[in-house]
């Protein structure tokens, strides 16, 4: 249970960290939160391969969004920031820990990844100044459809 609650507080600082930051010295707070969860809470044997997927696939992902006009942010380049590749990761970290509960039944993960996910990338984009390019409104249709579908696509992975 601490550990759990323990994740679940790291990935929040990261998340701040992160989008607050920005690709800046910040980074290596959301990098610290990566180190403590697998030196602590879990393992680079138990949760690297996980780690590793779920950031490559979010980075393709927000990246294909990106070059949709989906996302707009200041930072030049075809990727997305460092700053959002790097909250994938910590995202990983909690899929088999603080959010393990969201896996079965599949509703769960479906249900909390159409309002997880779209609240989450609104904050963001509050906080980090990305910018919309289709308006609010579709944005967040549009995100909450595709992470109800990529949710349960991510515990799957976990599993």
């Amino acid at each position: 249970m601490l550990k759990t609650l323990a994740n679940a507080a790291l990935f929040q600082c990261g998340w701040f960290a992160c989008v607050i930051g920005g690709d800046s010295a910040w980074l290596f707070v959301g990098l610290a939160v990566l180190a403590v969860h697998l030196l602590w809470i879990s393992s680079w044997a138990a949760d690297a391969r996980l780690i590793l997927i779920v950031t490559v696939v979010g980075t393709l992902l927000d990246t294909a969004l990106r070059t949709l006009g989906v996302f707009q942010f200041t930072e030049p380049g075809p990727l997305i920031p460092f700053w959002l590749i790097l909250l994938w990761a910590l995202l990983a970290t909690t899929l088999r820990h603080c959010l393990a509960w969201s896996a079965r039944p599949w509703w769960r993960a479906a249900v909390l990844g159409a309002f997880g996910g779209p609240l989450s990338y609104y904050a963001g984009s509050q906080l980090a100044g990305v910018q919309f390019g289709y308006g609010l409104a579709p944005t967040m249709a549009t995100l909450a459809l595709l992470w109800a579908l990529v949710f349960v696509g991510l515990h799957r992975l976990a599993r």
